[in-house]
């Protein structure tokens, strides 16, 4: 099912396809711009199920896996919960954010709708979500703080499209919902766009750069190691990302795998 979310001033969020059996977002896309990340004051948000676009109301047509009263706490490798994951001094599944809190800092709204159940994937917390994919979500907020607008769409992956068999995929049992598991990402991928319009609006030129990390523990290794082009993404994920852009345009942006390309290109 697919839908988008939008605050109180009908300012789109993001949008998102999710998938009701694995209780998973398969990716997010949204627009982010300067005013969205910066504001006079920090707002904060706290797990809930997410409402509206067909989830009901507290979770009442069961779609959405139980992050919210207890999170994951579930041990890296393990697959059943303990009591609290985040004193063992061992490394654990935490709630990670498709969408980030920090990239919706423009008004409570936006920022409570990424605490949305939809919105979490099981990530490896220190040495995954809170090392090397914290700095590049920082990385392109300062992208983004460059041009007028930034377009971004990330995503989980279980198995690569490109490669032929079936990879084993992990299921978890999270402390808020013993009944039910679900599974943690074996990859996950993150895809940047700037476009350059003409005095009419229509896109006159871009350029684009992917992102592919296999979901594992990251020791001394920096974001930038691991650009790809978007065609690389596309090939690993069977998605047709960026797919509103004209034709002439796609094809060629979307080889970039360069990331200190697309930071200077610059629009106007």
């Amino acid at each position: 099912m697919t839908g988008t979310y939008r605050d109180g001033n009908s300012q789109r969020n993001y949008t998102y396809l999710y998938d009701r059996s694995m209780f998973t977002s398969m990716w997010v896309a949204y627009p982010l711009y300067k005013s969205t990340f910066t504001g006079s004051s920090a707002y904060s948000g706290s797990w809930a199920p997410a409402t509206g676009n067909g989830f009901g109301t507290n979770n009442s047509n069961g779609y959405q896996i139980n992050v919210w009263d207890a999170s994951y706490n579930v041990l890296l490798n393990e697959t059943t919960y303990v009591n609290n994951a985040s004193s063992t001094g061992q490394e654990f599944y935490a709630c990670g954010h498709q969408i980030p809190d920090a990239d919706r800092q423009y008004n409570q709204t936006m920022v409570q709708q990424t605490y949305y159940a939809i919105n979490s994937t099981p990530q490896i917390q220190n040495k995954f979500n809170g090392s090397i994919w914290s700095s590049l979500e920082n990385a392109v907020r300062t992208e983004a703080g460059k041009v007028d607008t930034l377009y971004v769409a990330t995503g989980p992956a279980f198995d690569r499209a490109d490669i032929s068999g079936t990879e084993t995929v992990t299921w978890i049992t999270p402390k808020g919902d013993p009944n039910r598991s679900c599974p943690v990402p074996n990859y996950y991928w993150k895809v940047l766009l700037k476009v350059t319009r003409d005095g009419d609006g229509k896109v006159e030129s871009a350029c684009s750069i992917g992102f592919w990390f296999v979901h594992q523990q990251y020791d001394n290794s920096t974001y930038a190691d691991y650009a790809v082009s978007v065609n690389t993404i596309e090939e690993r994920t069977g998605l047709d990302l960026f797919a509103n852009l004209p034709d002439t345009i796609e094809e060629t942006v979307e080889n970039n795998s360069n990331w200190q390309t697309f930071q200077n290109y610059t629009t106007n």
